[in-house]
């Protein structure tokens, strides 16, 4: 299974991505349904007990539900077909997660992630080309602000590779919630 953890994102935030949505020469856009948060991808899991041992460790991290919102959009020039993307306004809980998801992967025995956590949701891709129509897009929308949803949940999901688009299936969900761990920690 090819696994991920996001954050799935609320429907008035998929809407509103999904408005920013243009004709732009080159840009393929990503269905709304999929639009979500990578806080790390884990890539291929073949056995059920790496699979229990994921979930065990998942369940287990103490964290806060915290505020998210998207704010900015922009574009990644790296690879051979650039991405725009929505940010993220700046959220401590948000980097408290990602990096007690990253901690509880390494105790698994998942390798480290190598590039730093960029806090973004990826909208379209392009033919590889930056062209002035996605400049004028940026500069349209660039300082997009998504009213503050509290976010008291992140999901391990399973990617589909098909033809048209990706299909993500929700494999479980994780509540946030910090007095959980510690009420078990009790015992």
């Amino acid at each position: 299974m090819r696994l991920f953890i996001a954050l799935d994102l609320p429907s008035e935030h998929k809407r509103l991505l999904s408005a920013l949505r243009r004709s732009l020469v080159g840009v393929t856009w990503y269905p709304p349904q999929t639009y979500h948060l990578t806080l790390r991808f884990i890539g291929e899991v073949r056995s059920r007990p790496a699979m229990e041992e994921i979930d065990h460790a998942l369940s287990a991290i103490p964290v806060d539900p915290f505020d998210f919102a998207p704010a900015t959009v922009g574009v990644d020039d790296l690879g051979p077909r650039p991405r725009l993307w929505a940010g993220i306004a700046p959220s401590p809980g948000l980097v408290t997660l990602q990096g007690r998801i990253e901690a509880a992967l390494r105790r698994c025995g998942i390798a480290p992630e190598k590039r730093r956590f960029q806090p973004r949701i990826a909208l379209g891709s392009t033919n590889g080309e930056t062209g002035i129509d996605i400049v004028r897009w940026i500069q349209a929308h660039n300082l997009l602000r998504g009213k503050p949803v509290t976010m008291e949940r992140f999901t391990l999901f399973r990617s589909h590779r098909t033809p048209d688009a990706p299909h993500y299936e929700a494999c479980a969900e994780y509540p946030l919630d910090a007095m959980t761990f510690d009420s078990v920690e009790a015992w």
